[in-house]
């Protein structure tokens, strides 16, 4: 699992062959992809401690997610 300091990369302009308009450039996805049966553990909620504060992940009945403070 990534740590805090970890951030997704930027993308940089480059200029498009068509009319000179900056295009992004090429990112490579550094996104770490986790299953949310592996998140909640058999469970339908889970506490998540984020800066100071906590948020609820919650399963509903009609198998959603939702995400609160």
């Amino acid at each position: 699992m990534p740590n805090s300091e970890s951030r997704l990369p930027v993308a940089t302009l480059e200029p498009s062959p068509r009319h000179g308009v900056p295009q992004p450039a090429a990112t490579i996805d550094t996104r770490t992809r986790i299953d949310s049966a592996d998140l909640l553990r058999g469970g339908r909620e889970l506490l998540i401690a984020h800066a100071g504060e906590e948020y609820r992940l919650r399963l509903t009945r009609n198998n959603k997610l939702i995400l609160t403070k």
